[in-house]
């Protein structure tokens, strides 16, 4: 369990997250996601990256639990860090990444995926931000590169999740197959990206990332000082505590 590395196939790495029981990742599992993932788009043999979970879910984001537990302002600061990390990671990622989602994809999940390169779905996958329900604010800026501007703002303020099947009308999904598929559908795109030539993808990467219209590392740092403005209020502990209640 925790965050593992494979090679499934010839050039293609395969980070896997598996934190029971809705891979809501602690502090240490961002930060580890994020060195697993930078580590495999630095290995001159790989050329794609695939990123996927065991479990119910994709992912669930952060692990409130964890934040609620430790005293002060400790978790929450090295949540927002890992998430940060993490995000970068999958963006900055030496070669393509892959995003084979399955189940809910939510909150830090939403950050991983819209960073990603290529996106494969379950047909039972859900997507969406449930920030506001726990007092919290982020990951906007990897939704609107998910979902058209309008929509984005209404799962933001009501916490609405969209399918699979959406998004795949969107264009932002690539492929919807039944979950059972779900991996070698992601092993597929990856080798496809393998058989190119390695150079030529990496600098593809780079590129692409150097015109992205809007810059999503700056973006999200400043969503999260609004976490922090939400935590220094008060809100953010009324709604984590009421979480916690809830999930005893």
């Amino acid at each position: 369990m925790g965050i593992t590395q494979t090679t499934p196939a010839p050039g293609v790495a395969e980070v896997v997250m598996d934190a029971p029981p809705v891979n809501a990742l602690t502090v240490k599992g961002w930060f580890e996601l994020a060195d697993a993932i930078t580590a495999a788009g630095r290995d001159p043999q790989v050329r794609a990256v695939i990123l996927r979970a065991e479990g119910r879910g994709f992912n669930a984001g952060v692990d409130i639990k964890e934040m609620q537990r430790t005293e002060g302002f400790e978790a929450l600061l090295g949540a927002n860090r890992g998430c940060y990390a993490a995000f970068a990671a999958v963006y900055d990622c030496e070669v393509p990444v892959i995003a084979a989602v399955h189940g809910f994809c939510l909150g830090g999940g939403i950050g991983l995926v819209g960073n990603a390169d290529v996106i494969v779905a379950s047909d039972d996958a859900t997507f969406g931000l449930p920030e506001v329900n726990q007092g919290a604010l982020g990951a906007a800026t990897h939704l609107a590169r998910l979902v058209p501007q309008h929509l984005m703002r209404a799962m933001v303020y009501t916490a609405r999740t969209a399918t699979a099947q959406q998004l795949h009308a969107f264009g932002s999904v690539h492929t919807v197959v039944p979950r059972a598929a779900l991996r070698e559908a992601a092993l597929e795109v990856a080798g496809q990206i393998a058989e190119k030539d390695p150079f030529v993808i990496r600098r593809a990467k780079e590129s692409l990332n150097g015109i992205d219209p809007v810059d999503v590392k700056r973006s999200y740092r400043f969503e999260q000082g609004f976490t922090y403005e939400l935590n220094l209020s008060g809100a953010g502990d009324q709604h984590r505590d009421a979480f916690v209640s809830r999930e005893r």
